[in-house]
This record gives C-alpha cells, structure tokens and sequence, in this order.
C-alpha cells in the first residue's frame, strides 16, 4: 500500500478517535449540568417572584433611570466613566425591584381588594409573605454591595435612600402625601451621582432634586387618578385623592413647578440650546398629558402616567446633546 494512503488512513482514524473523544466529554459536562436542572415548579416560582419585582412593567425603573442619567451626565461634564454609568443602572433596577417588592408587602391585605392589583403574587397567595420579605432583603443587600464600589458619601446616601424606600409603601396609611415620599425616594440617586463623581453635592444637584420630587409628585398623581375609586374604598391616601376635582389644575402648577426649575437647572450648569429644546419638547408632552385626562378616565390616566418616560428621555438627549456640542 503507498505511503500516503497509509498516512491518510491513519489521519482519519485520528480525527474520528478525537472527535468521538470531544463527543463523550461534551455529553458528561452535559448530564454533570443536567444534574442541576432546575425543576418545573421552581421555574414556575421565579416567574412569580419576578412578577413581584414588576419585570414585567419596566416603567419604573425609566423613570427612576433619568434623572440617575440627567445627574451623572451633568455631575461628570457629559463624561462619565462606563463602570459607574453600570453601577447606577444596575442600582436602578434593584432598589425599583426592592421598592416593588416591599410595597406589595405592605399592601398584602389591600390589593386583593383593588381590580388592578388582586392578580398580584402576593395578593393572590402564589408567593408567601416569608418569600416577599425574603426577596426584599435580597434585593437591598444587592444594592448595597454594589454601592460598595463608590465612595463613602455615596454610601451614607444609599442608606437614606432606602429607609426613604421602605418606608413610602406604609405612609399611604398615614398621609394623603404618599407621593412626596416617592419623589424624595425617586430623587435619592441624583445627589449620589454628585457624591460618587465628585465627592461633594452642590447646591445645583439639590436644584435638581427638588425639580425632579415634583415631577415624580406630578405624575405619581396621575397614576393615583387610575386607582382613586379603589383606594377610597379600602382607605388608601394619595394626592389624587386629596386634590379632589382640582387634581388636574394642581397637576399642571406642580408641573410647571418642575419646567421652572429644570430652567434653572440649565442656567445652573450652563447648558446650551440643545437643552432648551428637550425641555421644550417634555413641556409639550406634559401639556398633552393634562389635555388627554380631562375626563378623567383611568385608562388615560395611567397612559400619562406612562409617557413620562418620554419626558424623561427628552431632558436627557437635551442633556447628551448639550454636553456633545
């Protein structure tokens, strides 16, 4: 036989040798996984947890990732560095996540009650009470481990922020300012974002704040609008009802509260045309909010409730454009 077939036969028996080798070791790293396959029931029960987290309804955590945004990019001089812009997101969705959770705790007894809440995890009685607090204190330890890689103001601030989280869900028992709490909440990562950049919050950031409570204020009022029969019924308190049939002109001052100081916030930080025209357009979009809820009807309600994230947007491409050019 010539050589060469002879080298060629012994070539293909070595490749089917070594494939047939990398075959079996595939298939033992694969039954080694399958030893950890995660059983049906369990599957079904991390959908309902991440029900509890609202995964499903991302709303929230955009309009609390915006003004994280606006606050980093202004804090940074439309710089900041990549690994803080991944903390700060990161950060967003576990204490939304955390804040979703405990607020669910705390209206255990309620939501059953409400037509929009009583398909809940909890309310339902698909997740227990002990599994809620649980994934709550999960969730928080997350969070703080990851605040862990910013600075030691940052920190403190973080603590603030969510005994500030934990506690809103209970102040709808207590006052007909809910909304207040959430804002101040909501607005928590803004002087963190100055804290962790610069070490420092100057009074600019505590403009933006402020301006950022009263639009957190102004549309957490419109989703208590969606709700407001409900919520008569089983005793809960918020600004929707409170403000009674003026709600719709409060709406609009407090509004116009916040397009005032995002002004300011411009002249603050001495941002360009760019900005004016973002701000612009969430003026337009917060006019149209109020326009379409004149009747009153929930489902407009909560669907001006939902644009809000394209006023968030707006500011922040006026912010992005404004620190490009």
């Amino acid at each position: 036989m010539p050589k060469n077939n002879v080298s060629a036969n012994k070539k293909s028996r070595s490749n089917i040798t070594f494939w047939g080798t990398f075959k079996e070791m595939l298939d033992d790293v694969y039954r080694w996984f399958n030893r950890f396959t995660i059983k049906p029931e369990w599957k079904r029960q991390f959908v309902q947890y991440g029900l509890l987290m609202r995964v499903d309804k991302p709303i929230g955590i955009l309009l609390l990732l915006w003004p994280t945004l606006w606050a980093l990019w202004l804090a940074t001089d439309g710089m900041p560095q990549a690994w803080m812009v991944i903390v700060f997101t990161l950060g967003v969705f576990l204490t939304r996540s955390a804040g979703c959770v405990i607020n669910d705790f705390a209206d255990r007894n309620l939501d059953g009650q409400v037509a929009r809440t009583v398909s809940r995890p909890l309310a339902s009685g698909k997740v227990t009470e002990k599994e809620t607090l649980i994934l709550f204190l999960v969730l928080s330890l997350l969070a703080f481990f990851l605040v862990l890689a910013l600075n030691t103001l940052s920190l403190f601030l973080s603590v603030i922020a969510i005994i500030i989280a934990t506690a809103y869900p209970f102040m709808k028992r207590i006052t007909y300012f809910p909304q207040v709490v959430l804002g101040a909440a909501f607005s928590m990562a803004i002087p963190m974002a100055f804290a962790a950049t610069n070490n420092e919050i100057p009074k600019s950031a505590w403009l933006l704040y402020v301006a950022n409570l009263l639009w957190v204020l102004a549309y957490d009022t419109f989703y208590g609008m969606v709700d407001k029969r409900d919520d008569l019924k089983v005793g809960i308190k918020s600004t929707a009802i409170l403000f009674g049939e003026a709600d719709l002109q409060i709406i609009g001052i407090v509004q116009g509260f916040f397009i005032f100081g995002m002004l300011l916030v411009g002249q603050s930080f001495e941002l360009n045309f760019w900005y004016y025209i973002g701000l612009i357009t969430a003026s337009g979009l917060i006019a149209w909010q109020i326009y379409s809820c004149r009747n009153r009807q929930p489902e407009r309600c909560f669907n001006a409730f939902l644009n809000n994230n394209w006023v968030g947007l707006s500011i922040f491409c006026g912010i992005l454009l404004a620190k490009m050019s």
